[in-house]
């Protein structure tokens, strides 16, 4: 079967392409139009990699989001909602919570150093050496994880919308692969705008493509239920009613696919990749405090923020909208689940295609189950989504490497129109990259979502360890981080040679509960110290009785956790909290009391690092419309578990 022909059996019409086309058209001009040099001036470096600092809340966070949401999630995501159900979305509900932790407790003092990149900040505090470790760790995970990941996915998805899978063309005598066209044509589109305009041009942008693919995303869902409930006779809201109570009773009243909490003893495999309550207090708090508090890509919405305050608000609207996309993304993964279950009461839908492997989930949806022009608004919602990420992975990716190895090591005189071009040149290069490694990196991976989280979660405990005690204690020392950057990887390899088996989210717990007590320990002895100041009264008194507070919880949560595994089957209790992964604790208790010990030795210690950050209470304050904010994600965060736990 040639393309035109696949393309007429898609279920795709006019109407629906024409749509595609127009807001591609759109999206490209608004793209140059924003790139423009305004009044013949030529862009300065800050203009290029920070927007020059005019982003307003709104602007934050919808290019917080669109940043995020891309084929990781509408198509991993919900390929993992198929094959495991909806406790993947613990990582988006629990990135709720931690942006309003990083925008209260990390953001203020990104901004009050004023910095460019992730790792300028660490040469600023620790030495040159970590900066320069971590910005050949950050590029290498830009190009070889998240380029390649985003760009597979969403080329996979394409392709099974349009009914191209396994199809080549011929060009000047070479057979390409539709699928590397597509991922070709995907990164032209997103870097003709971002390579030339910067981060401007991708943050407002960001603003129309998150409506599209967030509007889109929820209407996608939507006609799906819909289609659903016409062989029920009943309305989305019943097809929905139906489909929750066939998979919790009767025959599937073990099944995991309407579960946030998996047990064990009910699905293996599922628990492997979504260890039961380890994805509320486990591993997915190194993930999501390493994704959204220190990854260049993702925070660079924040340092370019007009102010703090815009900047706090715009993560809490962020909040909001993160909240929404289990209901856009793994919603669908769990119909087509129970579609896959039940194919005798859908036989007279005539469905096309098959879900070959879980990722083949929501492009088969929308092939089958979306009416007419709304298939051309779903599939520009999911090409929003992969443009935005890529055009925010391509903006960072030079910002790292110009400003924290070019400007620093080959040219520190550089003026901001060569460093501007050189991030231009850069964002090319890693264009040209991934599309030469996509292919041999992720053609037999069957849940590319699962990939992306395991692998980056080889760095993020170092990554935590080293950034977080580095931001907030003053013992934090040059030698403790440049070790444990060392030995962060070599120790994510060799856990998982000799622990392959137990899930990665404990794994990376392990590691970071080893290199929070080698950075600690490395920390207080070094001998290279200067004498710090003492607080001021009322801050050493609250800084002491949060000290005592958390590091007490860490204790009690560290010792029940132990006493639990210990126990193991030994009562109906144990055996349930072991099969939900009690064992998270421990991690969970590490992770609080060790905000316990730098507290204390805050509050105490009359020693510090020679570059420790001054100590100023003062910069975590909110307003009462951040803490309202964060009152109402906490509490639609506890609803949910309460009803799908």
């Amino acid at each position: 079967m040639d393309v035109l022909t696949a393309l007429q059996n898609s279920g795709f019409k006019t109407i629906d392409f024409v749509i595609l086309v127009i807001y591609l058209i759109v999206l490209v001009s608004l793209g140059l139009f924003l790139s423009r040099n305004k009044d013949g001036k030529e862009k300065s470096a800050n203009d290029y990699f920070l927007a020059g600092n005019t982003l307003t809340w709104w602007a934050v966070g919808a290019s917080l989001i669109a940043a995020n949401i891309s084929a990781e999630q509408f198509i991993g995501m919900s390929g993992t909602g198929f094959a495991d159900g909806i406790a993947i979305a613990a990582y988006e509900v629990m990135a709720a919570v931690t942006l309003v932790v990083i925008g209260k407790f990390l953001l203020p003092i990104m901004l009050k150093q004023r910095i460019f990149t992730i790792p300028q900040f660490l040469r600023e505090r620790y030495n040159d050496g970590v900066g320069l470790a971590f910005s050949i760790l950050w590029l290498f995970l830009y190009v070889f994880v998240n380029l390649t990941s985003v760009a597979w996915l969403g080329a996979l998805a394409i392709e099974q919308i349009l009914g191209l899978q396994g199809l080549a063309v011929e060009i000047f005598g070479m057979t390409i692969s539709i699928r590397m066209i597509i991922i070709f044509l995907l990164f032209l589109i997103a870097g003709i705008y971002s390579i030339y305009g910067g981060l401007a041009s991708v943050a407002w942008t960001d603003v129309m493509q998150v409506t599209f693919l967030v509007g889109g995303g929820l209407i996608t869902a939507y006609f799906a239920l819909r289609e659903m409930g016409l062989v029920f006779d009943t309305d989305a809201l019943g097809a929905f009613n139906k489909i929750y109570t066939d998979l919790t009773t009767g025959n599937y009243a073990q099944d995991t696919h309407f579960h946030l909490v998996i047990r064990q003893s009910h699905n293996p495999e599922a628990f492997a990749n979504v260890p039961g309550i380890a994805a509320v207090v486990g591993g997915v708090w190194l993930t999501n405090l390493g994704y959204w508090g220190f990854n260049q890509y993702i925070i660079q919405k924040g340092l370019a923020a007009k102010n703090v305050d815009e900047a706090k608000k715009g993560l809490v609207f962020a909040g909001f909208l993160k909240i929404l996309i289990p209901f856009i993304v793994v919603l669908p993964g769990i119909c087509a689940y129970y579609i896959a279950q039940n194919p005798e009461a859908f036989a007279s839908m005539n469905l096309q295609g098959k879900i070959n492997i879980p990722d083949d989930a929501y492009p088969w949806l929308i092939r089958n189950f979306t009416p007419v022009g709304i298939k051309g608004l779903s599939f520009a919602a999911l090409t929003a989504a992969i443009i935005s990420s890529l055009a925010s992975m391509f903006n960072s990716t030079s910002t790292l490497f110009t400003m924290d190895i070019y400007k620093k090591y080959l040219e520190p005189k550089a003026t901001d129109k060569k460093l501007v071009n050189v991030g231009r040149l850069t964002s090319v290069t890693a264009l040209f990259i991934a599309l030469f490694t996509v292919k041999p990196l992720l053609g037999g991976i069957p849940q590319a979502f699962q990939y992306i989280q395991e692998y980056s979660g080889f760095i993020y405990p170092g990554i935590i360890t080293v950034f977080g005690l580095g931001l907030l204690w003053k013992r934090a020392s040059s030698l403790a981080a440049v070790w444990t950057a060392i030995i962060t990887i070599p120790l994510g390899v060799l856990f998982k040679i000799f622990l392959g088996d137990v899930p990665f989210q404990f794994r990376a717990g392990y590691i970071f509960i080893i290199l929070v007590s080698f950075f600690i320990i490395m920390s207080l002895l070094d001998k290279k110290y200067v004498h710090a100041e003492e607080p001021a009264a009322v801050d050493k008194t609250m800084m002491k009785r949060w000290a005592q507070i958390l590091g007490g919880l860490g204790i009690i949560m560290i010792i029940t956790a132990i006493i639990v595994v210990c126990m193991g089957n030994a009562t109906e209790l144990t055996t349930y909290l072991n099969d939900i992964g009690f064992q998270a604790f421990i991690f969970f208790g590490v992770l609080v009391g060790c905000n316990g010990v730098w507290l204390w030795s805050n509050a105490t210690s009359s020693k510090k690092d020679p570059k420790a950050l001054p100590i100023d209470l003062g910069i975590f304050t909110t307003t009462r419309g951040y803490t309202w904010g964060t009152i109402g994600i906490c509490v639609i965060t506890l609803i949910l578990y309460a009803v799908l736990w």
